[in-house]
């Protein structure tokens, strides 16, 4: 079962994202559906999809964060396990690309035959690669960060954090900015991996004039067995205590994480209609999750 899950904000956009995602790639579906009531952001579709057999949440929840390139998708297209490759990939950047942009163009690169980013009509930064099938083997989707601003030259530093904290975890490739790459600085991350709960995530450092930085757009959900994990992660990761809220926090790098019970997915998407409102106001009021509280008001009446 996947352990670390992407959550993606949207305006109001998050049910038509999902259609849209899921009619690229083979092996993707929505999963299920909930609307949450009264919350802060008032009135909010959440959305559960798979890309690729990798799960996905996303809400409509206002305009307050808004995506930008600090965390894309990496998407590996492998030749040595999918013959049509290239034109699996040309097809992907050419539904991104409607109404959305190019960040790097399509075309080849010193570390790919043929690479690109895109952002798609809803702001979201996807990065397309043609795999080197001679490569050690990596799975179709990596979630990337890119380190910028005050945080550049510290993505290093962020997967041997996140490296100590999750289990099943060691590190993949590294390639380093080299002596003339100012202003990025010797020896920080041109790129690298790493494995955290037998997921792969990318990491880089960026030191060039960028006006993003990690924001609540994109949070990781760690999906947690008992309140024995959830106490775990946020007592490891939780590093802004303002940030806390409805078992969101922010780690030290500004990266941020919902720490939250495998069973409360399963309330929202399962529940009845009075259920689902009695746990969004349980947990309305918490900052880290209470699983015992949750697990009452599911269950009263």
């Amino acid at each position: 079962m996947q352990k670390i899950i992407p959550h993606l904000w949207f305006d109001t956009q998050a049910a038509e994202a999902a259609e849209f995602y899921t009619g690229i790639f083979p092996d993707s579906r929505i999963t299920g559906n909930s609307f949450l009531r009264d919350t802060p952001s008032g009135d909010c579709d959440l959305v559960f999809f798979e890309l690729a057999g990798y799960a996905f949440e996303a809400i409509s929840a206002g305009p307050e964060f808004a995506f930008n390139p600090s965390i894309s998708f990496m998407l590996n297209f492998d030749p040595s396990r999918d013959k049509k490759a290239r034109e699996h990939l040309d097809a992907a950047w050419d539904a991104f690309s409607r109404g959305g942009k190019a960040l790097m163009p399509l075309d080849a690169y010193p570390f790919s035959k043929r690479y690109g980013w895109v952002q798609d009509r809803f702001g979201f930064s996807w990065q397309l690669i043609l795999s080197n099938p001679e490569g050690d083997p990596r799975p179709f989707i990596v979630p990337s960060l890119m380190f910028t601003q005050t945080m550049a030259g510290k993505a290093e530093e962020a997967i041997d954090f996140y490296s100590s904290i999750f289990k099943n975890a060691k590190r993949g490739t590294t390639a380093r900015h080299p002596a003339g790459s100012e202003p990025d600085k010797e020896g920080t991350l041109m790129f690298a991996d790493v494995m955290l709960e037998n997921q792969w995530f990318a990491a880089m450092d960026s030191a060039q004039r960028h006006d993003f930085v990690f924001n609540e757009a994109v949070s990781l959900i760690v999906s947690c067995d008992n309140q024995e994990e959830i106490d775990y992660y946020w007592e490891r990761l939780s590093a802004v205590p303002e940030a806390e809220q409805c078992g969101w926090l922010k780690d030290r790098f500004g990266v941020s994480w919902q720490i939250s019970p495998a069973v409360v997915g399963e309330m929202l998407a399962n529940g009845s209609r009075d259920q689902i409102d009695r746990v969004t106001a349980a947990f309305l009021k918490m900052k880290k999750y209470d699983i015992a509280t949750l697990e009452r008001e599911y269950l009263k009446g």
